[in-house]
């Protein structure tokens, strides 16, 4: 998969195995998988594949 613009093999099946992988728990986090946004209520049960294009992103504070 890519994951953040850079190839990554990892072993999870799902967004929330995903980020428990990634250890990015706690926070504010907005997940998207091929240019869709997945909302965090929907992370355990939306799968993850090898040819997936994940993007995850955290919000910055700025103007």
């Amino acid at each position: 998969m890519t994951l953040n613009g850079e190839q990554r093999e990892v072993n999870a099946t799902s967004v929330a195995a995903l980020m428990s992988e990634l250890d990015c728990t706690g926070g504010h986090y907005a997940v998207a998988i091929n240019y869709d946004v997945v909302p965090r209520g929907k992370w355990d049960e939306t799968p993850v594949s090898a040819g997936d294009e994940i993007e995850i992103l955290t919000p910055r504070q700025g103007g």
